[in-house]
């Protein structure tokens, strides 16, 4: 395999492509934005005969128009040649992306009315089949620009071969959709809820008194109990494939009390020689 990462990023317009891009030649990587993917191929050849670069970054979006129906070809090519190509689909739901158009009133490129709604429809519909074939899909919508820049550099600043995986632990609500890039999704609404106790009901699951109130349960001790032994035993062969992301997202229903308290338990445990840990609360200040 030639020594030379290639990230291509896709998405939606409005879900961060223009700031990953930007984050990642921040950290090193050699980027272009809108080149037709038919030329990618050629232009990789001239990147490994410099023998110079080794990290490469490249957007494809529905600016391609009639190109698009070349990526699937062109990506097994890439593949076939032997560089390491990672598909990153940026994804954001489609009232974040009328959020995002409202606040810079841009007009989206396939919209004909003055609803920006028309062309999110349009242009999921032609990247479905790139989204398929993602290697990674990331849940944007709660994003800003400046916690989506921290994030991709955060997790493509390492060197091509990563000796650890990155272990994402992600506490979410039911309530507000499960989240996009989740490759575990783990429902623990069968856990006694805080929220039903008059004294517990408006604080969260940093506080000291919920996550006594959920710890001490003998339900979760037992659930505890078997999901360390579950991802002790699923963590290292995930590691040992060459995953480089694993997201293990934890559901309660509003997403503030139990996956909270059980994230921050979780993403304490399972840090090891062959993964990196970080944690996030995705719906703990929503009302």
């Amino acid at each position: 395999m030639k020594d030379i990462r290639l990230v291509v990023l896709s998405g939606p317009s409005g879900s961060g492509k223009s700031t990953a891009i930007k984050a990642l030649e921040d950290v090193g990587f050699f980027c272009v934005d809108n080149m037709p993917v038919e030329l990618l191929p050629k232009f990789m050849e001239l990147i490994a005969r410099s023998g110079e670069i080794t990290k490469v970054a490249s957007v494809v979006d529905v600016r391609e128009r009639e190109f698009l129906r070349e990526f699937t070809p062109v990506l097994s090519v890439l593949r076939g040649g032997g560089y390491r190509v990672e598909l990153i689909y940026l994804e954001t739901s489609d009232e974040g992306l009328l959020r995002r158009f409202s606040e810079t009133r841009r007009r989206h490129p396939l919209a004909s009315s003055e609803s920006p709604l028309e062309g999110i429809q349009r242009e999921r519909e032609l990247l479905k089949e790139m989204k398929s074939q993602a290697d990674r899909v990331l849940d944007t919508t709660d994003f800003n620009v400046h916690q989506l820049r921290d994030l991709i550099k955060e997790q493509f600043s390492g060197p091509i071969k990563r000796e650890k995986m990155t272990v994402n632990v992600v506490s979410f609500g039911f309530r507000y959709g499960i989240p996009a890039d989740a490759d575990l999704v783990i429902d623990i609404r069968f856990l006694p809820n805080p929220y039903f106790v008059d004294s517990l009901k408006w604080l969260d699951g940093t506080d000291a008194g919920v996550k006594r109130f959920v710890l001490e349960s003998a339900e979760t001790k037992g659930f505890l109990e078997r999901l360390r032994d579950f991802l002790s035993y699923l963590i290292p062969l995930y590691w040992k494939e060459g995953k480089s992301y694993l997201t293990i997202a934890l559901g309660c229903t509003g997403g503030k009390h139990r996956s909270v308290v059980l994230a921050d338990i979780l993403s304490g445990e399972i840090g090891s020689d062959m993964v990196t840990v970080r944690s996030r609360h995705r719906d703990v200040q929503k009302p």
